[in-house]
């Protein structure tokens, strides 16, 4: 067995493969305004097992495409649809998030939680906006800096591994050279 599948075998057991928790993705429901009697259709990308598809599906009237390049996660997922009867309001999608084939302007909503990062946040956003439809909700979560002052080593690690960690207001700048108008953001708390 290669690194990758142990990987790939220790985040199928979690309930999630990042960080945040069902608070948190309601939270994001209710900064988004979404409405709860509205039929929607969502993309859910980088869904892994779908804790928060699963939420989704519960609390809107959605229909939701749930995307993950991980076979392993996409089944996990299906399974709990069906063990909560929720399989006729979630598709589900083995696709990498950087190669989409969605039709432009198909959908109301963008949902990635703790996942844009694996194809950069600009990159995500710029990419993804061609597949909402006019006056349609980006919802994202993003890792980012919380200060401005950071240990060296822990800013040297991140920028290294992920050289467009910034400042939340820094992202914000990005979203609205991006034609974005932002709501809102709130940071995750210190149990996440």
């Amino acid at each position: 067995m290669d690194n990758f599948q142990l990987l790939v075998d220790l985040h199928k057991r979690n309930k999630r493969q990042g960080p945040g928790g069902d608070a948190e993705t309601r939270k994001a429901i209710d900064l988004a305004m979404l409405d709860l009697s509205v039929p929607l259709k969502i993309a859910d990308i980088g869904c892994g097992t779908g804790a928060s598809t699963l939420l989704l599906a519960r609390s809107l009237n959605a229909k939701i495409t749930a995307v993950d390049f991980l076979p392993d996660f996409i089944e996990i997922l299906q399974a709990n649809a069906e063990n909560e009867g929720l399989t006729h309001k979630i598709d589900t999608l083995v696709c990498s998030m950087d190669n989409l084939k969605f039709r432009d302007e198909e959908y109301d909503v963008i949902w990635s939680e703790g996942a844009i990062y694996n194809m950069g946040f600009k990159n995500g956003i710029n990419n993804w906006g061609r597949f909402l439809k006019p006056g349609g909700l980006l919802v994202v979560s993003e890792i980012t800096w919380t200060t401005n002052n950071r240990p060296f080593e822990i800013q040297k690690h991140w920028e290294t591994e992920y050289p467009e960690i910034d400042t939340a207001s820094s992202k914000i700048h990005i979203l609205e050279n991006g034609n974005y108008s932002p709501i809102g953001y709130f940071i995750l708390p210190k149990r996440c």
